[in-house]
């Protein structure tokens, strides 16, 4: 068995435990026989489920997909902060199907959220996503012309482009609707602030079980649109990149420079 025991943000934990189960791989030839979550994502678990493996919550238990060892797999959670392009999908890939594809909940949920502000034609969207706020103290963010400036550049190439706005920042979410009227945002799936050096996850903390669910389903969502604007680097924007199984139409901002 292998115990993960990470607990901070919802795709950190996801990071970490997805780096475990692939160290685990690469030093006994096999995967784990069962992985034990259940001092995991503490920041997400409503108080009576203090000692509950909430991992079914969001993914599906799959137990009957194995994963042959033919040779090491190079990953480690730190990559949030690498070029995406360099990530070994098609070897990290067959982990994130049995690790964490969405439970029925979660599709559940994506599927009323695509009916709700009616996404049926993920050609003609782009994402434009900024994790602001306390993440500033982690990495570079661009500014927001920055993001205005990539919007254009992804309408000359197909104008019937629809934008999908999504942000922890509300001051970001105002800019991205007054610059493109032709853009929406989750109105009531989605939790965001006025800018400060904390997160939705600290401020709203006693939402963060319902809304971490609602933020796994708009992460899905974000990674099957045409493009994808990420305005800074993380384990947010790494995880649009797993789901989505490449960086292609990304584009990602690491270190003060657009990749």
């Amino acid at each position: 068995m292998l115990k993960t025991t990470h607990n901070a943000g919802f795709f950190s934990c996801c990071s970490v435990k997805l780096f475990e189960i692939i160290n685990y791989f690469n030093t006994n030839k096999i995967i784990p026989e069962r992985v034990d979550s259940s001092e995991q994502f503490s920041w997400y678990k409503p108080t009576d489920y203090k000692n509950k493996d909430i991992t079914y919550d969001y993914f599906v238990n799959n137990e009957i997909d194995k994963i042959d060892y033919s040779t090491n797999i190079n990953y480690h959670h730190g990559d949030q902060f690498s070029d995406y392009k360099s990530l070994d999908y098609e070897k990290i890939s067959p982990f994130i199907n049995k690790y964490f594809s969405p439970s029925e909940e979660i599709l559940s949920m994506i599927n009323k959220m695509e009916n709700k502000y009616k996404i049926d034609n993920y050609e003609n969207v782009c994402v434009l996503f900024y994790r602001g706020n306390d993440k500033s103290t982690e990495t570079k963010l661009c500014c927001y012309e920055d993001i205005i400036e990539k919007a254009n550049h992804v309408k000359l190439l197909n104008p019937d482009t629809i934008f999908l706005i999504q942000s922890d920042e509300t001051e970001f979410i105002e800019k991205m609707i007054e610059e493109f009227p032709n853009s929406f945002y989750f109105k009531d799936e989605a939790r965001h602030m006025k800018k400060q050096n904390s997160s939705v996850d600290h401020v709203f903390k006693q939402f963060n079980y319902r809304y971490s669910k609602f933020y796994l389903a708009i992460t899905i969502i974000m990674s099957k649109c045409k493009y994808i604007v990420c305005g800074s680097s993380g384990n947010c924007s790494i995880w649009i990149a797993f789901y989505r199984n490449n960086s292609k139409n990304m584009f990602q901002y690491l270190n003060g420079e657009w990749l």
